[in-house]
């Protein structure tokens, strides 16, 4: 249990003082490699942490991994940075194979254990490959249901709101219907800027870093591999693969190729602005000979169904409620923010077990079929 642990720090700093001691394992083996610091935000001291080198021969490829882009995420995405280091960094080739590995995203929400930046932007909303081309009040359900996905007031009982929240949602589900409120959720808005999915009136600044990573890798790398880590979605305590539909392969392929079960395929026409998409938006428009694997990988927390769906939309909107109108009762102030940490980063040991272990099932799928690792 106790080496488990030290996979999973309680706090921002914590996460990234062992994200930087990582250096001197990974510069043993690219004595290029460098550590850089990129400030982000308002507030003094939020930082994304990036190690970089190029390929000590020919860059052939780059293995790119992610973390931290739902702030509070972050935690699982750094114990899957520090597992391929401690795990996996030795089997990889330094003289044809770069690496480049991005701690903290969204070091703000990291740090305050919010999935949002500190401009309640949804980062994953906000990578647009050309803004102009989405109309603000392109989630025509999102604007209708509105009354369910923003604030309104401060939470005096909490047992109350959690009912009139249910009753509001049985009536949109009853006007609406339950793919349709999915797909309000899903696809993120551009008009409410306190609401929950919010993607922003403008680029954040951690996606025109981001961005430029993107294309620095595509044009250095004849081919780039890029496993960005998240939690909640999907079955609890599993793994699951989250690929763009810019990529051609369907699930069945997808699943067959890499051995994975849980494989899911989304489309910008009902997801916008998420980051793996631009980067293969990015790669077929400027730079089609490139070879790209880019995908989404999520630890699930509340589990399937409606019924796991229907916790995660309450949560969502209790926690953001909470955030800009408050609590009267430190009751139910805690219960939220527990219940909020549940679905991102739990605190129980089986789960963090199951990040570990399922973490090497992905890795050792995509990275072993993908050429990164070399047999042992």
């Amino acid at each position: 249990m106790n080496g488990r642990l030290n996979y999973f720090p309680t706090d921002y700093e914590q996460s990234r003082n062992t994200f930087r001691k990582h250096f001197q394992k990974i510069k043993e083996r690219w004595p290029d490699a460098e550590l850089t610091t990129t400030s982000i935000g308002k507030e003094e001291d939020n930082t994304i942490d990036m190690i970089a080198a190029d390929a000590k021969e020919t860059n052939q490829q780059v293995l790119f991994f992610t973390s931290g882009e739902h702030g509070i995420e972050g935690y699982a995405g750094a114990a899957m940075i520090h597992l391929f280091t401690e795990e996996y960094l030795d089997r990889v080739d330094p003289n044809t194979t770069g690496i480049c590995f991005i701690h903290a995203l969204n070091p703000w929400g990291m740090r305050n254990f919010r999935r949002v930046t500190e401009n309640n932007v949804d980062l994953n909303r906000n990578y647009l490959y050309n803004r102009s081309s989405v109309p603000e009040d392109v989630n025509e359900y999102y604007e209708r249901e509105s009354e369910l996905f923003l604030p309104h007031g401060k939470i005096k009982d909490l047992s109350k709101e959690k009912m009139k929240l249910q009753a509001q949602l049985v009536k949109a589900l009853a006007e609406e219907g339950y793919s349709a409120i999915k797909e309000a959720k899903g696809m993120g808005q551009f008009q409410f800027e306190r609401g929950v999915y919010y993607g922003g009136e403008k680029e954040e600044e951690t996606a025109v870093f981001l961005k430029k990573i993107q294309n620095k890798l595509l044009s250095d790398y004849s081919r780039v591999i890029h496993m960005d880590w998240h939690t909640a979605l999907g079955p609890s305590n599993e793994i699951t693969m989250v690929v763009s539909s810019e990529d051609k392969r369907e699930e069945e392929e997808l699943k067959t190729k890499f051995d994975l079960r849980n494989i899911q395929k989304f489309t910008p026409e009902k997801v916008k602005g998420d980051s793996t998409n631009h980067f293969h938006k990015l790669k077929n428009e400027q730079y089609p000979s490139t070879y790209l694997f880019s995908a989404l990988f999520e630890f699930g927390t509340f589990g399937t169904g409606k019924k796991a769906e229907l916790r995660e939309f309450m949560t969502i909107v209790l926690e953001n409620r909470l955030y800009w109108e408050g609590a009267e009762k430190q009751e139910d102030r805690e219960w939220i923010l527990s219940e909020f940490r549940e679905m991102f980063y739990p605190l129980d040991d089986d789960w963090k077990k199951s990040v570990l272990a399922e973490g090497r099932l992905g890795m050792e799928a995509v990275l072993g079929e993908e050429g990164i690792l070399t047999s042992t």
